[in-house]
């Protein structure tokens, strides 16, 4: 008789947008328990999740399963490279970039569908001033966001927008040089993302061409710009053409240095850390399994859907009072800023 395989999936409670008692009762209901022998942990403390994943590597549990946003997979992730043990991911977060790059449902059945198919795949992480990531790292107005996000009190897209576009009207942009295998480039930026995966999360695409298997690191550079610029730089984020902008200017590399001017706040994976004035990227291939669906390479992408792609930023939930009341006041938000930038 084949031994079944062993599960260990870390909850974050307080991670995401909502409660996480009902993906529990779903996990009891629709993991194949033909196959997987589970237990569910749930983490108490900042690192918790990170340390519940290396003793369950220790122990050869085969595969530890991610129940919270990116931050969560990061301690998850983190653990589990270089062992033999996989990461599953059920994304609840607020981006689920990671999760949205490798495919993986954003509903909870769906992405336990994923888990009872066990496709396992090798992806490459990146680390950023001996802090690992998985998907995206940089420094410049991203970063800055990030360390306010963090410090907003309150979670969720609504927060994020808010401190993104009142933030976007007094940012300056900086000067970087990025030493790279072929030399070093100065650039005046609002912000530089090295990505391994293509998105930040919630379908926005800082670097469309990026691979999780290729062993390079995608640099995108967004040089300053106006007003005027936002529209096309907003619809090629979340259309995936942003590297066809003339803001924009990109490179691949295996490792990267970023030198600026003073000490400051860097981001990994959307966690705001404050480091040196040089920051050491680099990429290294093949450190982590992964469960994820299998799609074929002569499978097609699916067409691209704007008007999803805005659905999918705004939140999977049906259409109630709520959600028109989010509408109503992003538009305010948005009337709001274009008086601010009128001023100007």
């Amino acid at each position: 008789m084949e031994t079944k395989k062993r599960i260990t999936f870390v909850v974050n409670p307080i991670s995401g947008t909502h409660g996480k008692e009902f993906i529990l009762r779903l996990i009891e209901k629709e993991l194949n328990h033909s196959i997987y022998d589970y237990s569910i942990r749930k983490t108490e403390y900042a690192g918790h999740a990170s340390e519940i994943a290396a003793h369950a590597a220790a122990e050869h549990t085969d595969i530890v399963v991610a129940i919270g946003g990116d931050g969560t997979i990061n301690e998850i992730g983190r653990a589990l490279i270089h062992t033999n043990t996989a990461m599953g991911i059920i994304p609840c977060g607020s981006g689920n970039g990671l999760a949205r790059h490798l495919h993986i449902p954003m509903e909870p059945k769906g992405a336990i569908n994923v888990l009872n198919a066990g496709n396992v795949k090798t992806i490459d992480y990146g680390i950023i001033d001996n802090h690992p990531f998985f998907c995206t790292c940089g420094v410049g107005f991203d970063a800055f966001v990030s360390l306010k996000f963090a410090d907003s009190g309150k979670r969720g897209l609504l927060t994020y927008l808010e401190n993104t576009l009142h933030e976007s009207l007094t940012y300056e942009p900086e000067t970087y040089e990025i030493e790279n295998s072929t030399g070093t480039v100065r650039y005046k930026a609002f912000l530089i993302a090295c990505a391994n995966a293509s998105q930040y999360g919630n379908n926005a695409y800082i670097a469309p061409q990026a691979s999780l298997t290729d062993g390079m690191m995608d640099i995108t550079v967004l040089e300053p710009f106006t007003v005027l610029d936002v529209p096309s730089l907003s619809f090629q984020l979340f259309n995936r053409t942003l590297d066809q902008n003339s803001r924009i200017k990109t490179m691949k590399d295996k490792s990267i240095i970023i030198h600026r001017a003073k000490e400051g706040v860097f981001h990994f994976d959307g966690d705001p850390m404050m480091g040196g004035k040089d920051l050491k990227v680099e990429i290294i291939h093949q450190g982590l399994h992964v469960i994820a669906p299998i799609r074929p390479k002569q499978m097609p992408s699916p067409p691209l859907n704007i008007l999803q792609h805005f659905t999918d930023f705004i939140g999977r939930r049906p259409i109630t009072s709520a959600i028109a009341q989010k509408h109503k006041q992003l538009l305010m938000l948005n009337h709001h800023i274009l008086r601010r930038l009128s001023k100007k």
